[in-house]
């Protein structure tokens, strides 16, 4: 098990962060998805060690959060979202004493900071001083701290942060080949539903401190029974015409024959190729259009809100 809490709470004061936490997360590539103020940051602290829970308790790779302390911390990578970077630090030596702090031998530290930063493209940048750094390389920069031990797990916060389209989606496809390739299993928090499209496929639904649901983002999507994306070949014109006069709505058309449609209650796919079949056009692909991960997010907070 990677993950195992039961009732989890955490306040600040008067003020609860996270309320009767329950979740149980087999190792993968996980999302932590909900709005600015939801215990998000809260969770991943006391995930650490870092925080204790004002009630509950739990496990992380079967170390108990109470009382594991540095022994949890060396099996986590942890990247912050905040830059707790040291100015006038090299990038190399800043990698390096992160992996001194986990208990690594100065040069063991040293060698596998120089080999990580290589492989999240920052060779260049080795030695150069951290307040000179982009933000799309200090987020590499911070990427490559949790890294340098070499832990099976990776926290990461908001790891997208800052960054432009390019960086944004470098940062994702190096957070793909860290779970497929080396077999890390990552807990990403964030606010951006495209990055836990792009990266995880579970996800944690977490809103007001509470967990709203959890588990394969494939599962949790409901099938859609009156939605299609529909491939079609030739001037669609006559068809599109008919299909709106028999009560199909065109919800989407991305200019190259691609379209999402969604049909009335009494629709069969049938229908679709027969009126092809009228005007003389290919139907070149039909399949569901089962609701994606934004929809399933506005529809749990939409059904909490009615409880």
């Amino acid at each position: 098990m990677f993950i195992d809490l039961q009732n989890i709470s955490r306040s600040f004061g008067n003020n609860p962060a996270l309320i009767d936490v329950n979740l149980r997360l087999e190792m993968g590539r996980i999302g932590l998805l909900g709005p600015n103020g939801a215990g998000k940051s809260t969770l991943l602290k006391i995930l650490l060690g870092a925080l204790p829970p004002s009630s509950g308790n739990g496990r992380l790779l079967d170390h108990d959060l109470a009382s594991a302390g540095v022994a949890l911390r060396r099996s986590i990578g942890y990247m912050p979202e905040a830059d707790a970077l040291v100015p006038g630090m090299q990038g190399a030596e800043y990698v390096a004493f992160a992996g001194e702090l986990c208990g690594m031998a100065r040069k063991q530290a040293l060698r596998r900071a120089h080999e990580v930063l290589t492989y999240l493209g920052l060779e260049e940048a080795r030695y150069r001083k951290l307040e000179e750094y982009s933000t799309g390389m200090k987020q590499r920069l911070k990427l490559a701290q949790a890294l340098v031990h070499d832990p099976p797990v990776l926290l990461l916060d908001e790891p997208t942060s800052g960054m432009d389209p390019a960086g944004r989606e470098g940062m994702l496809d190096l957070l793909v080949r860290l779970g497929k390739d080396h077999g890390k299993a990552i807990l990403l928090s964030t606010h951006l539903l495209g990055d836990i499209d792009k990266v995880c496929d579970a996800v944690v639904i977490l809103h007001q401190g509470r967990i709203l649901c959890q588990g394969p983002v494939q599962e949790l999507c409901r099938r859609r029974q009156d939605r299609y994306r529909l491939q079609i070949q030739d001037d669609p014109t006559g068809l599109l015409e008919d299909l709106r006069l028999e009560g199909v709505q065109i919800l989407h058309d991305n200019g190259r024959g691609e379209y999402r449609v969604q049909v009335p209650a009494s629709w069969t796919t049938q229908a679709f190729f027969k009126l092809a079949q009228v005007h003389d056009v290919v139907v070149r692909g039909l399949q569901a259009d089962d609701e994606d991960l934004e929809e399933l997010f506005h529809r749990v907070i939409q059904e909490t809100k009615h409880i």
